[in-house]
């Protein structure tokens, strides 16, 4: 255990230190980045070494994983994000073990989000899903049908919608998907000039191992790391 610690120690260093640069080159601090630590395809020794580490807010990409680790993992001081697909039939079970919905994907998800969590008594923070790169295969709203759905989407009560997330394109590297974070940015940008009340759009999610500092460049308030935490251990 204690060798796993110190490589997960000294990945979430190498990461931090990329984090700080990339920040830099981007005018701000580091401090203005949030690391989310995706534990996809990892098991429950790499997330407590990952929290022994000092990282405790983390990210999961399938419900049924995330219900898994949180209760495998119940006794740590952690916090959970969920960063993938969420089906309406399992919202219910997912809503007590977050403290963020970061892939809301359409307007059916956040009235079934608002509903559960009313039930549940809680206001939840959510994070809008955008398709910027227009793949068919992915998830979230089309830039310009959330434009058009603001004001519908404000109109919910138990939801607090706190920001845009989005997925790069899968073919091109780094450099192509700046293109997409630089599409959010600017929608976020167009959107935040023009928020109905009840919506506050301080955070824009992008960025993976693969292209975080880019990401960050473009704007990022939230990266999400996964593979980059975990090299040498799996």
């Amino acid at each position: 255990m204690a060798a796993l610690v110190a490589q997960i120690a000294e990945n979430l260093a190498q990461v931090r230190g990329r984090i700080a640069e990339a920040a830099a080159r981007s005018g701000r601090s580091a401090d203005e980045i949030t690391l989310l630590a995706v534990t996809k395809y990892v098991g429950t020794a790499e997330v407590r070494a990952l929290v022994a580490a000092g990282c405790s807010l983390l990210g999961e990409n399938r419900p049924q994983e995330l219900w898994e680790k949180a209760e495998a993992l119940s006794e740590l001081p952690v916090r959970w994000h969920l960063v993938g697909h969420l089906q309406r039939n399992k919202v219910r079970r997912t809503l007590p073990l977050v403290e963020m919905i970061e892939s809301v994907d359409g307007p059916r998800l956040v009235a079934a989000i608002d509903r559960i969590a009313g039930e549940l008594s809680r206001r939840l923070p959510i994070l809008l899903e955008v398709n910027v790169s227009g793949e068919p295969a992915k998830h979230g709203f089309e830039p310009a049908a959330l434009e058009a759905s603001l004001e519908e989407l404000a109109g919910w009560g138990n939801v607090e919608i706190r920001g845009l997330m989005c997925m790069a394109g899968l073919e091109g590297g780094p450099e192509a998907a700046r293109g997409d974070f630089a599409r959010l940015r600017h929608l976020w940008g167009r959107l935040r000039g023009r928020c109905p009340a009840g919506i506050v759009l301080d955070e824009l999610s992008m960025g993976m191992s693969s292209d975080y500092e880019v990401a960050i460049e473009e704007g990022a308030t939230i990266v999400r790391i996964g593979s980059a935490l975990f090299r040498g251990v799996l």
